[in-house]
């Protein structure tokens, strides 16, 4: 018996084009499987930067008002007050900026367990009062996000245990923190506030810092 080929090539064309539909048909189930898994993963990343946002937001707030209530006792009696039992700093100023609705706690130091509840001054540095530099660093997504709106012109004031210091804002200054030096004993009684740059990054860590100088009123 002879076979027709073209016959057979009919056969395998209708076979191929039954099978075809098939394929893809299982191809798409697959994906539709796959598209809810991701976006049940990206609502889960997105929700996880939400939560760690609103954490650090409302840690750094309910710090404030322990910080405040330390603070005020150290007023009373003129004694180093602890805001927590278990802290291993403690307010030694206020800094104000009534420009911007700032009014923080200041903490002794400028380690990042200090600066993850308020700013925090530099104790080798100058102290209010003092001839040098006073230098108060906080992050950028906290407590000195208000830094990217710093003028020339500003005032800012530091209290302390003894009294009210004036400054005024005369320079900003962005800088990278691995080639740039600050000298704090400069013959300038000024104040200078550091955090991170740019304000709006999501990477935490960069090396650049915004830097805000403001020279002594009074």
């Amino acid at each position: 018996m002879q076979v027709n080929p073209d016959r057979v090539q009919l056969i395998e064309t209708k076979a191929q084009n039954i099978t075809n539909p098939n394929k893809r048909i299982r191809g798409d189930i697959r994906r539709l499987r796959v598209f809810p898994v991701v976006i049940m993963l990206a609502l889960f990343l997105g929700a996880g930067l939400l939560v760690d946002g609103l954490w650090l937001a409302g840690k750094a707030k309910l710090a404030q008002i322990l910080l405040s209530q330390a603070w005020a006792r150290t007023l009373e009696d003129g004694q180093e007050h602890k805001p927590w039992p278990w802290a291993d700093h403690w307010p030694t100023a206020r800094l104000v900026s009534k420009a911007h609705g700032i009014d923080q706690i200041v903490l002794a130091g400028d380690h990042g367990a200090v600066l993850a509840f308020a700013p925090g001054m530099n104790m080798q540095a100058a102290q209010p009062g003092g001839a040098g530099t006073i230098i108060v660093s906080g992050h950028r997504d906290t407590h000195f996000g208000f830094m990217q709106d710093l003028k020339q012109g500003t005032e800012v004031a530091i209290e302390t245990r003894e009294r009210t210091f004036r400054y005024r804002v005369h320079k900003t200054q962005i800088v990278d923190s691995r080639t740039t030096t600050i000298n704090p004993d400069s013959s300038n009684d000024q104040l200078l506030l550091i955090t991170c740059y740019p304000f709006d990054t999501l990477e935490a860590g960069g090396p650049l810092r915004y830097l805000a100088f403001a020279s002594a009123i009074d």
